[in-house]
């Protein structure tokens, strides 16, 4: 077994590194615990970070130690910091600070207290999204399902489903209403809203809306959609057109046919039985045309219409129709004061087509939209060559939408 001894150099060399070791710490204690022993400062507790726009909010709590006099928060990897005196009472106080213009995305933060010595906390960390442009060009507004006028005057938003953690904070509505008073509704609930009634709405108006988000439950910055016009649909009928239906003659034969009074306009070959035609007194009183039964005349281009000064928007022409037609019949919205030909038909506003079916009742809508106010014409044009065929109309309605 290896004997080790200590030859008197080697205990020489000992005793001075042990008092150079002894040197240092008393050098140590000297300089910072004159006083005693360390005394780091409290940190701060129950630290929260709220994301904002383009900035975050540092909230915390200073509960027992009364030596406190200033934080600091650090952030971008403690290239960036900011300092805040604190003023202690007896009991817990509050902290508070904003910190503004940051960049977007997730950013980390440490906090450290100070006491009026320079001793520093340990850190305490936190972590809160920064939410700015981007995420404020990709909101949307709440979609509107539908947007209709009601019987009472009023008109009723139909909204669209939206997820519950899509963030909906509120829906601002702007609209006018029948005595020309503006109003500018908040709908609260408009996470979860599902309908909400405007009284006594301007009929043939439309609203402006936007929709507020909070991008978390904890954001204390809202984010708010650009204003958008949405149009609401009524029957603008009444406004605009006459004799709908039941239709009003002109002449009569005293049995079935006749002419259409006015407005209407119609063309002299849909008037093929001995000078009568386009009026029918089925069922109280239709627009119609017919040929084929009885050597009645064929219709080439047959036209029925009357014209209109319209406000420019979005229209509905919506026509309640039965059928026996074998020849296609078409529903048209045309700029000017006549409709055009068939094979013209890709110069009009808008056109929609019957079912050649027969013995069909049917809806068709018209679609047409028109930027600026002008004269347009709404009406039917009919070929029909095919044999015994008719259709008619009991009622016609316009509805911008």
């Amino acid at each position: 077994m290896k004997q080790h001894q200590l030859t008197a150099s080697g205990i020489i060399l000992a005793l001075m590194f042990i008092i150079s070791a002894c040197s240092k710490m008393d050098d140590y204690r000297d300089k910072y615990m004159a006083g005693g022993a360390i005394a780091y400062p409290g940190k701060m507790d129950s630290v929260k970070a709220f994301s904002g726009k383009s900035r975050v909010m540092i909230t915390g709590l200073f509960t027992s130690d009364p030596k406190i006099a200033t934080y600091k928060v650090f952030w971008n990897s403690r290239q960036d910091s900011v300092e805040v005196a604190v003023k202690r009472t007896a009991g817990v106080d509050t902290a508070r600070v904003i910190i503004p213009n940051l960049p977007e995305g997730l950013m980390n933060f440490e906090i450290r207290t100070y006491d009026a010595a320079g001793h520093v906390s340990i850190p305490v960390n936190t972590a809160a999204n920064v939410f700015g442009q981007l995420y404020e060009s990709a909101l949307i507004n709440r979609g509107i399902a539908n947007a209709e006028m009601q019987p009472d005057g009023s008109a009723l938003i139909n909204w669209a489903d939206v997820n519950a953690d899509a963030g909906v904070v509120n829906i601002r509505i702007k609209y006018e209403d029948n005595a020309g008073n503006m109003h500018d509704t908040l709908v609260v609930s408009g996470n979860t809203a599902f309908n909400t009634s405007l009284p006594a709405f301007k009929s043939g108006n439309t609203i402006s809306y936007r929709t507020a988000y909070l991008p978390n439950p904890t954001a204390f910055d809202t984010f708010y959609v650009a204003f958008q016009e949405h149009s609401v649909k009524a029957d603008v009928t009444a406004q605009y057109m006459q004799n709908t239906g039941p239709f009003a003659r002109a002449t009569y034969d005293g049995g079935r046919w006749g002419t259409l009074a006015a407005p209407w306009i119609t063309s002299a070959n849909v008037m093929n039985h001995g000078g009568f035609g386009g009026y029918v007194a089925d069922a109280g009183g239709c627009l119609v045309m017919e040929s084929g039964w009885g050597g009645t005349a064929s219709i080439i281009n047959g036209k029925i219409y009357q014209t209109v000064t319209l406000p420019a928007g979005n229209y509905i022409f919506l026509v309640n129709c039965y059928t026996e037609a074998l020849d296609p019949v078409y529903v048209v919205a045309a700029a000017g004061n006549t409709l055009p030909d068939i094979s013209d038909l890709s110069t009009a506003a808008g056109y929609a087509a019957f079912t050649t079916a027969r013995f069909v009742n049917a809806t068709v809508q018209c679609q047409f939209s028109i930027a600026q106010p002008q004269t347009v014409s709404l009406g039917f044009v009919a070929t029909m060559t095919s044999g015994n065929q008719y259709w008619r109309v009991p009622s016609v309605k316009l509805i911008k939408n």
